[in-house]
């Protein structure tokens, strides 16, 4: 498949995936956490900014129905575009909210809501520690051939600072790959992530289902 191709495939089941996560919000469903693994939420901290910025997308919507009143076709075709982008915030909270970071005995699974996914095994994690940060540089990856720092902020901020043994690939959204020894990402309960995720490296202690 071209790149072309393989980015338009990414990007279609990125769309179906936020989708399919306003149903299982509804439902109060989560992707992906099998049975003994603990989830690890970390959609709190965006709460209130996704919900204010949809408020002010429906605010939007009902004030250019009233000036457009008198253009049927204008009208129809940004009540097409106002109503996708409501669903589209609220389906990238929902996505947050049904895809948590999920801890197993066989290491962590950490989520970018529904974009992206980056398995780490237990093996390779050297240290785990709360560490929370803040600033223009959460988000994005700092990348080196021996590793970066790859970093999955929340609002702004990480938590968790993961270190490991050795580099691993994380692939993001489009699908470029990058090579990370140094993960940073947020959890609503930091402090009791970084508490369970060293009783699974240090003690094989089992994971207490959330």
């Amino acid at each position: 498949m071209s790149g072309f191709g393989e980015r338009v495939r990414r990007l279609a089941t990125y769309e179906g995936r936020w989708l399919a996560s306003l149903v299982w919000w509804v439902a109060r469903r989560r992707a992906g956490v099998p049975e003994g693994a603990r989830p690890l939420p970390y959609a709190g901290a965006q709460a209130a900014l996704m919900y204010g910025l949809a408020f002010v997308c429906v605010v939007e919507t009902v004030g250019m129905t009233v000036l457009l009143r008198d253009l049927p076709v204008a009208h129809a075709v940004l009540l097409v575009v106002d109503v996708y982008t409501v669903l589209m915030v609220l389906g990238i909270q929902a996505a947050a909210v049904t895809w948590p970071h999920v801890l197993g005995a066989d290491g962590l699974l950490l989520r970018d809501g529904a974009r992206s996914e980056l398995r780490i095994p237990v093996e390779l994690i050297a240290s785990v520690r709360y560490e929370l940060r803040s600033g223009p540089g959460n988000g994005r990856s700092d990348g080196h051939k021996d590793g970066g720092v790859r970093e999955l902020a929340v609002a702004g901020q990480t938590s968790v600072t993961l270190e490991l043994v050795e580099p691993v690939v994380a692939v993001r959204l489009l699908g470029r790959r990058e090579t990370v020894r140094t993960v940073r990402f947020h959890v609503d309960d930091a402090r009791g992530a970084v508490a369970a995720v060293r009783a699974v490296v240090g003690r094989g202690e089992p994971v207490t289902p959330g």
